[in-house]
This record gives structure tokens, sequence and C-alpha cells, in this order.
């Protein structure tokens, strides 16, 4: 078990991102038949333009974004970040072949570098202020919401601002969230999910975890993407 002095951990800032941009997005054919996506328009903006805006704006400007799905696309769209002020860098995991979220995270390690790292779901939009985020003393620390209705049983639950596996009111992932490279130590190069790794983790109490109650939306229908649509047109 990892303890770290909080005192330290508490003031490091996060100076990278990883944006998860790899999905098929399933739920949302035909749009995503010829477009991935990361690319739908949100009002007049691609979806990963916002992420990568707000982002900015915390002050984190090394990026990393993984892609599977017509990757090339969001390479020759975004390019080198340079027009949104920042420096962006690719893991291809290849056409048809995305790795899920922990597999992505762990295949991109080596360009994340060896302090902790910021990884937002490219299929969510929300209005989080990203500079308020540190890890603390835990090797994982996940932005939890309340339940959307497409997901009434929620994920994990969070007592003492740390993340448990069983509780009485469990809450939602948000796909937001802050790890340390060591959380993925003795994973292997290859498709697998983030889930069972948090969930070790967190019964060894190494994850902590925040409630946002800001604007959140999963857009993972063509509904959602109209609702956002609507919001940012207020």
């Amino acid at each position: 078990m990892t303890f770290r002095n909080p005192s330290v951990t508490k003031s490091m800032s996060i100076q990278t991102a990883m944006i998860l941009a790899a999905g098929r997005g399933e739920r949302m054919r035909p749009l995503t038949d010829h477009v991935p996506k990361p690319l739908l328009k949100v009002g007049d903006t691609a979806l990963i333009v916002h992420h990568i805006s707000a982002l900015q704006r915390a002050g984190i400007t090394r990026l990393v974004i993984n892609h599977a799905h017509l990757g090339q696309k969001i390479e020759d769209y975004l390019g080198s970040g340079e027009q949104f002020g920042v420096n962006i860098r690719y893991s291809a995991e290849g056409e048809g072949a995305a790795l899920e979220t922990g597999g992505g995270i762990y295949k991109a390690l080596p360009l994340l570098g060896e302090e902790p790292f910021l990884v937002v779901n490219g299929d969510i939009w929300t209005d989080m202020d990203y500079s308020g985020l540190a890890i603390g003393d835990a090797d994982a620390h996940l932005v939890m919401v309340k339940n959307p209705d497409h997901n009434p049983q929620g994920d994990f639950a969070l007592i003492d601002s740390r993340m448990h596996q069983q509780g009485s009111a469990k809450l939602t992932f948000s796909g937001i969230g802050i790890y340390r490279p060591e959380l993925f130590a003795g994973c292997r190069p290859g498709k697998f999910p983030l889930a069972p790794i948090l969930r070790t983790a967190m019964d060894e109490n190494r994850v902590s975890g925040e409630l946002f109650t800001g604007q959140w939306i999963d857009v993972g229908t063509p509904q959602r993407l109209q609702l956002v649509t609507e919001i940012l047109s207020k």
C-alpha cells in the first residue's frame, strides 16, 4: 500500500492531460460512420475542442489524445494543437483496435510522463474548471456526479473523500480522473478496462474522490448531443 504526504502532493499542479478519443460511437451511428465521435459538433465547435479549450484555460497545455476509429481525421483536424495554445501528441491504437480505457491509458504512459496526469473521456461535456483538481495522497482521484437517468444505480460510493466499491448512496463516475503512473504497475500491453484496476485500488484505500455539482452530460446519444447544443446556445 502506498502512502504519501498530503502537504506535498496536494500542491502539485497537473501539467499533462489525456483525452480519450478511441471509441467507435456505436450509439451515435450513423453520425459516426464517417466522422469520429470527438469531432461531432456541439454548437459550432467540435466536442473535443471544448475539452481542449477548458484544459488550456486551466493551464494544462501538454495533451495526449488516443484514437482508433477514423483516428487520422482527428490528427488532421487538431494537428499539433498550436492553434489552441496547447501541445498535442497522439497515441494511435489502430483502426478497429481500440484498447478500452485501461489499455489505452497504459499504451500512452510513455507520452504521459512520470507525474500524475488528468484523464478526460472525450464523449462527455462539462463546465468543470480543471484548475481546481488535485490528487492528494492517493494513486487515483475520481470526479463523481449525481446519477443521471441512464445510470440510476451509480458506480462507486464516496465516503469521507475516499472511493469505495460499495455504499448506501453510489454516485456516477464522470469520466474525469487523475492518475499516477504507479496505478498501472503490473499491467501488460493490450485491451483491458480501467474499472477492475480502480476497484482493486479502492480496496487498498488508494482512491480518493470528490462530487462535482456543475453541468455534466454523457454525450452518448444524438439526443444528448442536441441537449448540449441547446445549453450552449442559451
